[in-house]
């Protein structure tokens, strides 16, 4: 049974880096040899955009594996610096080319928007409702080391976010204070002690190697899936840019929810896999996880990119959702009426593209963040207290606010 798993395994790892060696193969034919094989927009789209879904699948179970040889806090950190590099490397293409094409920095926001959102409102409470369908229970607890101190560089991060579309445009100070904080997070989880991995699917068989035949084959799912992804961006995002005008499609929209939804596709699903088998905790952690790194590493640039009024609205919007998702956590735990909000308000404001409609969805979600930051305001201190115990390096006992031990943070009523 076992071996049939592992063929599995292998067989699934060759197929998706099959499907990815076409992009690296017709992008090196167009740069070294002039020769152009795929013209029509759908094809690059399908093709590259293929490709990039491929090599994020083949980049996440590298990088769920890497937790064997580091401790656990820093592994999920790579996964979160990782799982943003398929839309990263469509945002720097994007930044790379506006000063010749300032309609790109319109599209690197829309990359960067629509990536965040996506994690915090799908990804977030598709994990929840697993967990839910698998356990029948409303509330799922989320404490634990690396959650809390994801939580803290989180909000840190979100809150510096509202300076952005204040300034109307994005800078390398922006860059700077993003780049610092992620640094400052990678340095506090490399502190913590290390865990053997619970290990599923692919990554599993990766991780039963011996140490040098896995750390090779890491090593080359990198290499080879960032080789791929760069190879992608462009005509990708070209492509992207190029379909939507050529079927009468808003290009903002495309590149802000097509492009993303490629790119975390892996995450989501890893995710679920986890969560199905009895590792939301672990899902829910990944996903959080992933936010700090996104905001730090999208939309820099060498010289300050104005934005105009749309992606001023876009970014509110964002920085507005990820303030009102952690305040939900700020609890240590999310419910079913949570998770339905977070799904809710998330797919009802892909509707309207009004700005009136959508700094109203931003003053709702902020609206909503205090209450529950008011609701859970004795348990913030805790959280606090067992992120710095993390990045201390020693194991915290998260408590409630009566001071009593317990797995995650306030009690929520059902529902």
């Amino acid at each position: 049974m076992k071996n049939a798993a592992a063929l599995k395994s292998w067989l699934l790892i060759a197929a998706l880096a099959a499907l990815s060696a076409p992009a690296i193969l017709f992008r090196a034919l167009d740069d070294f040899a002039g020769v152009v094989v795929v013209e029509g927009n759908v094809e690059r789209v399908l093709i590259f955009g293929g490709a990039i879904v491929a090599a994020a699948f083949l980049l996440t179970w590298a990088s769920e594996t890497a937790e064997k040889d580091v401790s656990q806090g820093l592994a999920l950190a790579a996964i979160a610096l990782i799982a943003v590099l398929p839309e990263y490397a469509v945002d720097l293409y994007f930044a790379w080319t506006a000063p010749d094409t300032p309609a790109h920095v319109h599209y690197a926001t829309a990359n960067m928007t629509g990536a965040n959102r996506l994690l915090v409102g799908l990804g977030w409470p598709t994990v929840f409702f697993i967990f839910w369908m698998r356990s029948k229970k409303k509330v799922l607890e989320v404490g634990g080391h690396n959650t809390s101190l994801g939580l803290v560089f989180l909000a840190a991060a979100t809150l510096y976010s509202f300076v952005i579309p204040i300034k109307g445009n994005l800078s390398l100070i922006d860059t700077g204070v993003l780049v610092s904080l992620f640094a400052g997070y990678l340095y506090m989880v490399s502190r913590a002690p290390a865990e053997e991995p619970e290990l599923v699917g692919p990554a599993q068989t990766i991780g039963a190697l011996p140490d040098l035949p896995r750390r090779i084959v890491v090593i080359s799912m990198f290499l080879y899936s960032a080789a791929a992804i760069f190879a992608s961006a462009e005509p990708f995002a070209n492509g992207l840019v190029d379909m939507g005008k050529e079927l009468g499609i808003d290009e903002f929209l495309l590149v802000q929810w097509l492009a993303p939804l490629a790119s975390e596709a892996p995450e989501f699903v890893v995710a679920a896999i986890l969560a199905t088998r009895g590792r939301a905790l672990a899902a829910m952690a990944m996903l959080i996880g992933t936010l700090p790194a996104a905001y730090s590493i999208s939309g820099g640039s060498l010289s300050p990119m104005p934005m105009d009024s749309r992606q001023v609205e876009e970014v509110f919007l964002t920085g507005a959702q990820s303030a009102f998702a952690i305040a939900i956590f700020a609890s240590m735990s999310i419910s079913f009426r949570e998770a339905a909000l977070l799904l809710g308000l998330f797919g009802t404001q892909l509707f309207f593209t009004n700005p009136e409609v959508r700094y109203g969805y931003g003053a709702v979600y902020l609206l909503l963040a205090l209450v529950v930051f008011f609701q859970d305001r004795r348990t913030i201190p805790v959280v606090f207290r067992e992120a710095m115990h993390h990045g201390g390096g020693e194991r915290a006992v998260s408590t409630n606010p009566r001071g009593h031990p317990r797995a995650g943070g306030r009690t929520k009523k059902p529902g």
